[in-house]
């Protein structure tokens, strides 16, 4: 007699391995600062350390994609455990830029890998219910940036701002449990294996045109969530003393609207939640841009709504409208946005430090002024930073303008599709995009 397979406590360790990943992104944004300081890197450098999470992450991810049907979902995570581990080791250890790069990029690989085989697993749990359980799976990555640039704050309250390597350290007591659940439990194969789509098959719908078009809008919702949410304390800095907790601020109303995303997802459907998402995320980001004071916080929340539903949605409508497309569709989707954080949060980081120049006295050395303990000297480069956070904004604001186009369109595709189809899941066998 096969093992029973505990869908919730396989849930269960699936969200613990998740917060690990959110955990990495939450402590990271707000120690990045720091490591500046510490190791004398200027903003490309703390860019590329940051980017290196997001090139590891779609590494894992596509290869995990390919390699999870045949090696079982259970083998990837136990080699995610093993990441992890490396990851936040070399990290507490770090003394440098190379260091902290190479460690970065051992936990965006096991960031990935978690992706890979959680998204898969999920959907496999809970066929009758993907997008929502989804939601909830998800809603542990902003929980997980909650509670890290939380231990951040209470850190610097207490005055042991200076011991980031035991703020990263933290992370090993979830990743042991995680590990130790997967371990002991029987994990099941994929929806598509169990439902016998071939392989020729599961390529075709990842060709198709609505997965196609849904892979390019990954790119768009991808940076207008996380390139933000990780900039945060670099963008706002001199704008507010406590721009981490705004990081906190969207990441806990994220953490609501996936809690509660289950009336919007049945009553909207994945397209018009995405849609939602899209304006919200767009305005959110233009109150950030314009607004002063306390009132930063309220463009916060607005920015958070937004984005509340944007991954989980995107992995939702795959999961419930091309399931053909199998965890290989599900995890390019996750790998492609990581992939386009990556590019552009590189991008941008060489572009900020552009910006900030412009702000500076002419001939100005950006790492001069960035090291200088003179006043005159300070003050001159908080005010550039003060200037350049909004314009990458600006820069940044195009693309959910853009998504707000394209998910109309999409609206009024499905809606369209819907007509001549009965019920709005088709089952994996039926499926045909």
């Amino acid at each position: 007699m096969p093992p029973v397979v505990q869908r919730n406590k396989l849930f269960v360790a699936s969200c613990l391995a998740l917060l690990v990943t959110s955990l990495s992104f939450g402590i990271r944004a707000g120690i990045i600062n720091q490591l500046g300081v510490e190791f004398h890197l200027d903003e490309k450098q703390l860019a590329a350390i940051v980017a290196t999470a997001f090139w590891g992450f779609p590494i894992a991810v596509v290869i995990g994609g390919m390699i999870v049907d045949a090696i079982g979902i259970k083998r990837l995570l136990l080699i995610a455990f093993i990441l992890h581990l490396v990851g936040i080791l070399f990290t507490v250890f770090s003394n440098g830029f190379w260091s902290l790069y190479i460690s970065t990029l051992f936990i965006g690989l096991a960031n990935g890998t978690v992706e890979a085989a959680c998204n898969p697993l999920v959907a496999t749990l809970y066929p009758e219910n993907k997008t929502t359980r989804l939601h909830y799976f998800h809603l542990w990555f902003p929980g997980g940036i909650v509670l890290g640039t939380l231990i951040v704050k209470l850190f610097t309250v207490v005055g042991w701002g200076a011991d980031w390597q035991v703020q990263v350290s933290l992370m090993i007591i979830p990743t042991l449990i995680y590990g130790y659940l997967f371990l002991k439990q029987p994990v099941p194969v994929t929806e598509r294996v169990a439902s016998g789509v071939s392989t020729k098959q599961m390529f075709g719908a990842v060709l198709g045109p609505l997965f196609i078009f849904m892979f390019l809008c990954m790119f768009g919702t991808a940076i207008t969530e996380l390139f933000t949410n990780q900039w945060t304390d670099v963008l706002f800095k001199t704008v507010t003393e406590n721009s981490l907790l705004i990081l906190t601020l969207v990441a806990g109303i994220q953490v609501l609207g996936r809690a509660f995303a289950s009336p919007f997802v049945h009553r909207l459907a994945p397209e018009g939640v995405l849609l939602m998402s899209a304006i919200l995320s767009a305005l959110g980001i233009y109150l950030m841009i314009h607004v002063q004071g306390n009132f930063i916080f309220l463009a916060a929340i607005v920015f958070g709504l937004g984005v509340a539903f944007f991954w989980p949605c995107m992995i939702g409508f795959v999961a419930e409208y091309i399931p053909r497309s199998g965890a290989l569709g599900l995890n390019l989707m996750g790998g492609i946005g990581m992939f386009a954080v990556a590019i552009y949060t590189w991008i941008m980081g060489g572009k900020f430090d552009q910006i900030m120049m412009k702000y500076l006295p002419a001939g100005a050395n950006l790492k001069t002024y960035q090291a200088s303990t003179d006043p005159a000297m300070q003050a001159t480069y908080n005010l550039a930073r003060s200037h350049a956070g909004p314009d990458i904004l600006k820069i940044t604001n195009i693309i959910p303008l853009i998504l707000i186009f394209a998910f109309a369109g999409l609206v009024l595709f499905m809606r369209n599709r819907k007509k001549t189809q009965t019920g709005n899941s088709p089952s994996l066998a039926a499926a045909s995009a």
